[in-house]
Formats: structure tokens, C-alpha cells, sequence
């Protein structure tokens, strides 16, 4: 834009300096000209009265050499004597001598004019005065010079004033767009100061206005969340009480321990609601909708606050070991896969598997994903969860026994599948994408779903490579009842 303002300003300001400079400097021409003109002819009318007095030569060439230093000005006397180094024509001559009129034009290399003086008895002499062409134009080419710096001098002013106004225009315009963007990454603490234009400023009050009424809309519905969870708790302390009534009986323990893992999600989902908004890479605080499970960690933003006038810039990157959270949440599945009589293995690289997420991050992929499982698989089909490392990359595979899914592009979008809200399909794509990663589904070989979610690697990993193969396996199988 401010090229565009700068050549716009060059363009007008040019054309506006051209239509004063062509037309002036045609004038000055002129007026040098004509003044060289009016100037010979005053000299040698300012000899003719001298010329009636005497027609002596000494006295004539003194009087001439008065009236003009550079020895253009010629006397023809009648008796066919001249006095100087003519410039006239003979033609011109005799026709200011016989018709006895002043003559005054261009001839070649100068301006030539001519004055008749009657003298007594009927005697006609002349006078003549040559300007030569450097006369005519004396000065002319200064006066161009000067004309064209000031033009040069205009047109640079507006052209630099053009682009301080463009500067201030597009650095608003730039502000405006970086805080866009940033707001749109997840950073809720992004604000403007409005600047510019008042157009721009407007923009820049309205988009602090949204950024606000979007943090308060956030915090409400968190703040909803937390009071919907909280009324679980009276169901909850009624299975608690159930159980402690079953003591004694084979499935009081297992009872008991899916009482409390449930209340420890509970307690979770409260704590991560209450939390004070902090918008991290894949939005910390959304979980799945189909699982309805969260980690017991607390949610941390990856970017820090920021002040009234922008982003201050991101703190420091979020980083989790993927194996460590699909180890603990793959645990915590395995309970309900063995009240389902569900075979599940557990597949884990003993390489490091850092990646620039957090572990809450991480943990909504996997229980986005193995809730999946048990949510369209019937029971009893099993699964497996592995994590395996290559050189830039970290890949969770999560395969089940089970229908698998017959549309899987479709299936990766919310609300599109039959009988799924897509959500969890959509978190684990997301979370996949933010590190630059990808998501793929298709058939295992156990004819269910096949879904590998690749996670680059953190940046200060992507050098190394540990031994290949080295695992270490962990697996859960149902007793028979």
C-alpha cells in the first residue's frame, strides 16, 4: 500500500509539475527574448537623434560606443559608408533605405534591427543593431535549471509525505492483521491500540470489543461446565455409597475403583473448568465431547498474557512425552476394557517421544480415540494402542476388531458422521496438525479401524535417533468370569 500511495503521489504530482513547467518555461523564453529585442531597439533609437546632429565618424563610432559594448550596432550612412560590421542583408537594407521603415526579424544566427533617420537634404541612413542568438536565450537555461529543481523538490515532498501517510496507514492495517491472526491461534489476551485513521481506529476498537465480549462468552460457558459436573456429584455419592454397601462381594473392588477413577475425572473436568482462561496451541480446556473424560492435570496456555496494545509474544512451548500420557491413559481404559471382556494391548517405543503439546493435549487424543472404540464397537471387541518413533516423528496407532469406519473423510468431520458428532476424530486431527503432523484412517488388519495420528517431533529432537526396535510391551487381558 505504500508503494501504491508513493506512486500514486509521484504520478499526479509529475503531471501537475509538467503542465507548470512546459508552459513557464516557453515564457521565460519569450520574455528573454523579447527584452534582448526591445533593448536593440532602444539603442538605436537612442543613436538616432545623434546621427540628425552630425554625420561625422569619430563622433558616431564614440556615441555607438556608448550605447553598446559588444559592437553590434552598425551605422549605414547615405554616401554608402558603414560603420561597423554589418549583419544585414543587402535586400533588407535597401528596403529600410528606399521605403524607409524600421524592420525588425530573425535572421540566421541572431535578430536583426533596422532604423532609418532622415537626414537633411532628403538623405536616409540606418541603423542597425544585431542581437545574436546567445543573446536572445541568455539566461534561459538557469532559469530552466531552477525551475526544474523546484519541480524535483515538489514532487520528492509529496512523494515522501504520501508514503509517512501510507507508513501510518499500512502499520495499522499490519497491527490490525497480526492481532487478527494471533486471536485466531487461541490467544484470548490479544488487543489493539487503535491508531491511524479513523476508519482504522473504529476497526480497532471494535476488534478489542469482540476480542473481550469472546473471552467473557468463554468463561461463561466454562464457568456452565463446572456447574453441570458439580451436580454430578449427588449421582456419585450414591454409587459411592452402593459400593461401600457391596463390601465383602467379588465386584465391590472392581466397583469401588471405577467409582473413584469417575470422581477423580469429575473432580478434573471441574478443576480444568474453573481454570482461568489460557489458550495454548490446540486450546487447552476442550475435551471430547464423546468421551467425556479429561486428565487430572490442569490446563496450561502455551502463550502468555499480553498487554493492552498486542501480544507480547508466546511463553515458553508446551512439551509432553507421548508414550508416558498414552502409558497412563491407556491404564486407566484397560479398566473398563476388562469389565467388556475387551483383549487390549499396549505397544510403546522406548525411544523419547517429546513433542511441542501438553500433556492434556495428549491425553484428549487418546481418549478421544479409544473411546471411539468402546463407544461403536460392540463388546468384547478388542484393541490395540501403539506408539512408535522415526526420525522426525512420533506415531500413535490405535486399531480395534470392530466394524471400522466405512466413510473415514467423512468421518473427520463434526456432526457429518451417522450416529457421531465427529468430535473426537476432529480433536485428534487438530492436535496432529498443530505440530505439523497428520492424521490417517484405514482398514487394520483385524478388519476394524485402523487411525494413526503422526506428531512431529519437538525441534530439539529431530536430530537424534535412538535405537531402532527397542520397545518395551505391556498388555491387559480379560479374566474370564
Amino acid at each position: 500500500m505504500r508503494r501504491s500511495l508513493a506512486g500514486v503521489a509521484l504520478a499526479v504530482t509529475s503531471m501537475v509539475a509538467l503542465s507548470f513547467l512546459i508552459p513557464l518555461g516557453a515564457l521565460v523564453m519569450s520574455l528573454v527574448k523579447e527584452q534582448s529585442v526591445t533593448a536593440a531597439e532602444q539603442r538605436a533609437a537612442a543613436l538616432a537623434p545623434v546621427l540628425t546632429l552630425t554625420t561625422d565618424p569619430s563622433a558616431l563610432r564614440e556615441s555607438a560606443a556608448g550605447l553598446d559594448e559588444a559592437e553590434h550596432l552598425v551605422i549605414h550612412l547615405p554616401d554608402a559608408q558603414s560603420l561597423g560590421d554589418s549583419q544585414a542583408p543587402v535586400k533588407l537594407l535597401e528596403r529600410a533605405q528606399q521605403g524607409r521603415e524600421s524592420i525588425s526579424q530573425k535572421t540566421p544566427g541572431g535578430w536583426i534591427c533596422l532604423q532609418p533617420v532622415v537626414l537633411p537634404g532628403d538623405r536616409v541612413a540606418v541603423i542597425e543593431n544585431f542581437v545574436p542568438d546567445e543573446e536572445l536565450t541568455r539566461g534561459v537555461k538557469a532559469s530552466w535549471a531552477v525551475m526544474l529543481l523546484l519541480a524535483i523538490g515538489l514532487v520528492g515532498g509529496s512523494v515522501l509525505v504520501a508514503d509517512r501517510l501510507g507508513a501510518k496507514v499500512v502499520r495499522s492495517s499490519k497491527k490490525l492483521a497480526q492481532a487478527s491472526h494471533t486471536l485466531g491461534q487461541g490467544n484470548l489476551d490479544t488487543r489493539v491500540e487503535p491508531m491511524g485513521p479513523k476508519e482504522l481506529r473504529d476497526a480497532g476498537v471494535a476488534f478489542n470489543a469482540m476480542a473481550h465480549r469472546m473471552t467473557e462468552l468463554l468463561a461463561i460457558e466454562r464457568e456452565l461446565v463446572a456447574d453441570l459436573s458439580h451436580r454430578l456429584r449427588t449421582p456419585l455419592t450414591a454409587l459411592h455409597l452402593a459400593s461401600e454397601r457391596m463390601a465383602g462381594t467379588p465386584e465391590s473392588a472392581r466397583v469401588e475403583a471405577a467409582v473413584h477413577a469417575l470422581e477423580s475425572e469429575l473432580q478434573a473436568i471441574i478443576a480444568a473448568a474453573r481454570t482461568p482462561l489460557a489458550v495454548g496451541p490446540m486450546g487447552h480446556g476442550m475435551r471430547s465431547a464423546e468421551t467425556g473424560s479429561i486428565p487430572q492435570a490442569t490446563a496450561t496456555g502455551s502463550t502468555g498474557p499480553t498487554g493492552p496494545t498486542g501480544p507480547t509474544g508466546p511463553s515458553e512451548c508446551p512439551r509432553s512425552e507421548v508414550a508416558d500420557v498414552v502409558r497412563r491413559r491407556t491404564a486407566f481404559w484397560a479398566v473398563l476394557a476388562e469389565q467388556q471382556d475387551r483383549a487390549c494391548s499396549l505397544d510403546l517405543t522406548q525411544e523419547p517421544t517429546a513433542v511441542s503439546l501438553s500433556d492434556d493435549d495428549i491425553a484428549a487424543v487418546v481418549d478421544a480415540l479409544i473411546g471411539n472404540v468402546f463407544s461403536h464397537t460392540p463388546p468384547g471387541s478388542a484393541f490395540a494402542v501403539r506408539v512408535a518413533r522415526t526420525a522426525q516423528a512420533v506415531e500413535l496407532v490405535v486399531e480395534d476388531s470392530g466394524p471400522g469406519i466405512p466413510e473415514p473423510d467423512r468421518a473427520l468431520s463434526r456432526g457429518s458422521s451417522t450416529g457421531s458428532s465427529g468430535l473426537g476424530l476432529d480433536i485428534a486431527r487438530r492436535a496432529a496438525a498443530v505440530t505439523g503432523g497428520s492424521m490417517r484412517i484405514a482398514h487394520a488388519p483385524r478388519g476394524g479401524a485402523h487411525i494413526t495420528v503422526v506428531f512431529a517431533l519437538a525441534p530439539s529432537l529431530r536430530s537424534e535417533r535412538g535405537p531402532r526396535g527397542s520397545r518395551r510391551r505391556a498388555g491387559w487381558w480379560p479374566r474370564k468370569r
